[in-house]
């Protein structure tokens, strides 16, 4: 089973340096970050994270799974000032963590880029925050696949790794399905399966035997 194998793996390394020296130093970015039972903070129980940076010096990703209650697309650019059509695309708005709530980012298929504003995550994801790609997004010149979050999640030197060896996390290769296409409540699931894990077997207690 490839959770086993995973903790295998985990069970020789016991230190932030063995993880950057298996994996590389940012062995986490364009990678998906998936919340293990018992996640003792209630921020990101059962969430999935995609992870946009990571280094030496911290990390820093979004939330995909969690909308923020009652806000919509069409909501938000109203909010702006910003006009919408009938074709405009209208979707959930999504909590990215809790750090600069107030602050808008948009996960993206590469197919778009702003020239000053857009960061390539991977071959296939780029995260941009101006308005620009939002009024690109309302008048259809926008990006093939987005998401809008609020916020993000953010970590100190070397407090992803420990948290990951203490079993809060475990992670994966990002999938455009999971990242884009999959029903928000689905997203934690699916992502464990894709390590093939089944997430009804799980209990709060797995990983800490």
């Amino acid at each position: 089973m490839a959770v086993a194998a995973g903790r295998a793996k985990l069970a020789g390394m016991t230190t932030t340096k063995d993880m950057r020296a298996a994996g590389g130093e940012n062995f986490l970015e364009g990678k998906l970050l998936i919340a293990m039972p018992g996640m003792a903070d209630p921020h990101f129980e059962k969430s999935v994270i995609f992870m946009c940076a990571h280094s030496a010096e911290g990390a820093m990703g979004i939330m995909i799974n969690k909308p923020v209650a009652g806000l919509s697309f069409h909501d938000l650019m109203r909010k702006l000032e910003l006009q919408v059509s009938p074709d405009t695309p209208n979707f959930p708005i999504l909590y990215g963590g809790p750090v600069e709530t107030g602050r808008g980012f948009v996960l993206h298929s590469g197919d778009y880029e702003s020239s000053e504003a857009t960061l390539p995550v991977s071959e296939d994801v780029s995260l941009t925050a101006t308005l620009d790609i939002l009024r690109a997004m309302a008048d259809g010149r926008g990006p093939e696949h987005a998401i809008f979050a609020l916020g993000y999640a953010g970590w100190t030197a070397g407090q992803i790794e420990d948290e990951i060896l203490r079993n809060g996390w475990i992670h994966c290769d990002s999938d455009p399905e999971i990242l884009f296409d999959a029903e928000l409540e689905a997203k934690w699931s699916t992502a464990l399966r894709k390590l093939g894990i089944d997430a009804s077997g799980l209990s709060a207690h797995a990983g800490h035997a």
